[in-house]
């Protein structure tokens, strides 16, 4: 690597952290103030830096432009499918990865149970919004301001007598899903199976996809799939760092 390229690298690694003046970037690289001016203004004419009245460096936009056209680049399938799989080695159970598209939550990935028990979602068939914990996840996710319209066109067809079957009832389960940062699917879309699913999100914090875990009640009972939930939590958080996302950084809010 040549030396200019080093210590342009080293600059951009350090406004990553924080602004810093001239002379402080001269002093951290041992190099002359001429020198690093030199490579600022390369860097500043590219819109990579920029500084500010007090000539204090700071990233600059090119940058910003860069990292979001890489994330953008980052398929969410391709990247889970790794964590799908190492959940699914960890707990014999069935895993989902969904996301919101159309107004439906569709099914993008899925890997079975090691027993013989089979879900009956499918890889490119929607998941029901309203009693599917994916579903929940996805519209919970959604801005706020959007959630009564998308709870008033459902069609709160009854899958089990546990699932939701009016808006309001359904609005409120999306509070609670958006409180709690996880969403329960309790015998709702299918007869004694019982699942949990979680949101990833990427590095805005918006949520771009739901994974979830779905066991029946001969394997699991429902408590016991709850007890799987730190499990599911940390898959989906292992997805949303690989695109972009850190959970000390706020969420976007709807």
């Amino acid at each position: 690597m040549s030396q200019s390229l080093s210590r342009a690298l080293t600059i951009l690694v350090l406004l990553g952290e924080d602004s810093h003046s001239l002379d402080q970037l001269a002093a951290h690289l041992g190099v002359h103030k001429s020198t690093v001016l030199r490579l600022l203004q390369t860097m500043e004419a590219q819109r990579f830096v920029t500084h500010d009245s007090h000539h204090r460096y700071v990233l600059g936009s090119r940058l910003f432009e860069l990292a979001n056209h890489a994330l953008e680049q980052r398929d969410v399938r391709t990247l889970a499918r790794p964590h799908l799989s190492a959940l699914n080695a960890a707990t014999g159970q069935t895993v989902h990865l969904a996301v919101y598209e159309s107004g439906e939550a569709l099914y993008i990935d899925k890997i079975d149970a090691t027993q013989s028990v089979r879900m009956y979602s499918r890889v490119g068939r929607p998941a029901p919004l309203h009693c599917t914990a994916v579903g929940k996840v996805l519209v919970s996710g959604l801005p706020r301001a959007e959630w009564r319209a998308v709870a008033e066109r459902l069609d709160y067809h009854p899958f089990t007598d546990r699932t939701i079957t009016t808006p309001e009832r359904y609005l409120e389960e999306l509070e609670k899903v958006a409180a709690q940062g996880y969403a329960e699917d309790h015998e709702e879309h299918e007869s004694f199976v019982n699942c949990v699913g979680v949101p990833v999100r990427d590095g805005t914090g918006a949520v771009v996809a739901a994974l979830s875990m779905s066991v029946p009640d001969l394997l699991l009972d429902h408590e016991q799939v709850l007890a799987e939930l730190p499990r599911v939590r940390a898959a989906a958080e292992a997805v949303s760092a690989e695109l972009g996302w850190h959970p000390g950084r706020s969420a976007t809010k709807g």
